[in-house]
C-alpha cells in the first residue's frame, strides 16, 4: 500500500479534485484504491458522489473515536475506489485530539490496520497545517503539492517542504 497526501496550506488549489481524480483513474486502471477525507467540509465525500447526510462513522469516528477504518470505509459507485468521509464534525477534532498522546500518529496506525486491503490510499487534507494535516503527512509515504503558478503558492510550498522535512 502506498500512501499519498494531497497537501497545500492554501486552499482553492485543487487538492480534492486531484484527490478525486487521481483515485478514480487508478481505480479505472484495476486498482485498489481508498480516499480518506480529513477536510471537514467534504468537498472529496459529496464531489466522490457520497451524501454526507446519516453517516455512521467517517474520518472523525477514526481520528477521534479510535473507530477500525474498516468500519467507517463506505464503498463508492465507482469499482475498486472505497472512501472514509467527511462530516463537519471533524472540525472540533483539533481541539479534541490537542491533549491526545502520540495525536500525531493517529491516522498513520489507523491505516496500517488495512495496509493489505489496498494498493494506494489518497489523504485529501484541509487547507491549513494542524493536527489533520500533520497525521496526513506523518502517515504519507509521498506527498502530491497541488498548486497555482503564483509567487504566495510558492511561498507556502516552501513552508509545506520545511514541515515535511522535521
Amino acid at each position: 500500500m502506498i500512501v499519498y497526501s494531497i497537501a497545500n496550506q492554501k486552499g482553492g488549489v485543487g487538492k480534492t479534485t486531484t484527490t478525486v481524480n487521481l483515485g478514480t483513474a487508478l481505480a479505472a486502471c484495476g486498482k485498489r484504491v481508498l480516499i480518506v477525507d480529513l477536510d471537514p467540509q467534504g468537498n472529496a465525500t459529496s464531489g466522490i458522489g457520497i451524501s454526507k447526510i446519516g453517516l455512521k462513522q467517517s474520518s472523525y469516528s477514526v481520528m477521534v473515536e479510535n473507530a477500525h477504518p474498516k468500519e467507517a470505509t463506505v464503498p463508492t459507485a465507482i469499482p475498486g475506489l472505497d472512501l472514509i468521509p467527511a462530516t463537519l464534525d471533524l472540525m472540533g477534532a483539533e481541539i479534541l485530539l490537542s491533549s491526545t498522546p502520540r495525536r500525531e500518529f493517529i491516522l498513520r496506525d489507523s491505516l496500517e490496520k488495512i495496509s493489505s486491503d489496498y494498493d494506494f490510499v489518497l489523504i485529501d487534507t484541509p487547507p491549513s497545517m494542524g493536527i489533520l494535516s500533520l497525521n496526513s503527512l506523518i502517515a504519507a509515504d509521498k506527498v502530491i503539492v497541488p498548486m497555482q503558478c503564483e509567487y504566495y503558492a510558492l511561498e507556502g510550498l516552501s513552508f509545506l517542504i520545511k514541515s515535511i522535512g522535521q
